[in-house]
């Protein structure tokens, strides 16, 4: 049997995290950039699946793609970082220095990578900058504005909403980053991993990294978006919103009910 148990999936966690927490700077950047990249890339193939059929279930079908690829070759991925630090820091395997390290350089590194392929994927879709029409360039466009202008017009109560969003979104994708343990097998971490995943892409919850990539792309190709609307409606109260669930839904709670009784939290 491949199947993993909690306790030593737990722990497996936290030995991950003192690993994170040993990388060098350009080795997070580098590895958070793939990331960033893959994330960006499994976007556009969920849009292109929910265009083509017209069926938004298909692309979160398929989005996972991008977030099993990122685990399967132990990349960087903030999101799912904010439950594997914390995890290794109850567990007393690292300082919180070294998780505000991580966290810092793994969002920059995640934040270039989604922004390279941002640029790169306008290029293709505007046939660099001769056609301003297609399906494809109007879904970024409405994505990019859903994402921050809907949140923003209705005040502080789009607040609450984006930062609940982004709280259950996270609290699936770093479950997913615990699944990928549950199991020693190849074939068994992807179908471990995908439930989750699926979960959060097909409910349109808020994903930091995915938006690092949407919204600047978005705003590319003629989205009415604004650098601080980004930044003010959707990164920032997502990123914080992200790193609530991370850390309390999965990272606290599993290492709770998996500690052996002598450890305190």
């Amino acid at each position: 049997m491949d199947y993993v148990k909690p306790n030593q999936v737990i722990e497996s966690i936290a030995t991950a995290g003192v690993n994170k927490s040993q990388l060098s700077i350009s080795h997070i950047l580098i590895k958070a950039m793939l990331a960033g990249a893959l994330l960006g890339y499994a976007t556009t193939l969920a849009f292109t699946g929910a265009t083509q059929t017209g069926l938004d279930i298909v692309g979160a079908l398929i989005f996972p793609t991008g977030f099993v690829m990122t685990l399967l070759l132990n990349l960087e991925l903030v999101t799912g970082s904010f439950a594997v630090l914390p995890v290794a820091r109850f567990r007393k395997k690292i300082p919180i220095s070294s998780i505000a390290h991580n966290f810092t350089w793994a969002f920059i590194g995640n934040l270039a990578g989604s922004l390279i392929y941002a640029a790169l994927y306008v290029i293709t879709i505007t046939y660099f900058g001769n056609i301003d029409e297609s399906i494809m360039i109007q879904k970024l466009i409405a994505v990019a504005e859903s994402k921050t202008l809907d949140y923003k017009a209705i005040g502080m109560d789009g607040m609450v909403v984006v930062f609940v969003k982004a709280m259950l979104c996270n609290f699936m994708v770093t479950l997913g980053v615990v699944m990928n343990a549950t199991s020693t097998s190849t074939f068994g971490k992807i179908a471990a991993m995908w439930i989750p995943i699926f979960i959060f892409f097909a409910q349109g919850f808020e994903h930091a990294v995915v938006n690092m990539f949407v919204i600047p792309a978005g705003m590319m190709v003629g989205a009415d978006v604004s650098l601080a609307d980004w930044w003010f409606w959707n990164q920032i109260p997502v990123t914080i919103g992200n790193f609530v669930s991370g850390f309390l839904f999965v990272a606290l709670a599993l290492h709770v009910v998996t500690r052996e009784k002598k450890e305190k939290v």
